[in-house]
C-alpha cells in the first residue's frame, strides 16, 4: 500500500482518458499486425510442406 501512496494524486481525467485511448490505440494497431502476420505463417508453412512434398516426389526445386 505504500507505494500506491507514494504516487501521488491520479492524474486529472482528461490525461486519464487520454492514456486508455493511446492504449487502445496500441492494442488496436497490435491485433491487426498480428493479424497479417498469421496469415503470412499459414502461407509459409503451406509453400514449405508443398516443396517438401515435391522434394520427396523426386522434383528438384531449390
Amino acid at each position: 500500500m505504500l507505494p500506491l501512496l507514494q504516487l501521488g494524486a491520479l492524474p486529472s481525467l482528461p490525461a486519464l482518458l487520454v492514456g486508455l485511448l493511446a492504449i487502445a490505440v496500441v492494442l488496436l494497431v497490435g491485433r491487426l499486425v498480428m493479424k497479417v502476420a498469421w496469415r503470412l505463417v499459414i502461407i509459409a508453412i503451406i509453400a514449405v510442406a508443398v516443396l517438401w512434398l515435391l522434394g520427396m516426389l523426386g522434383f528438384q526445386v531449390l
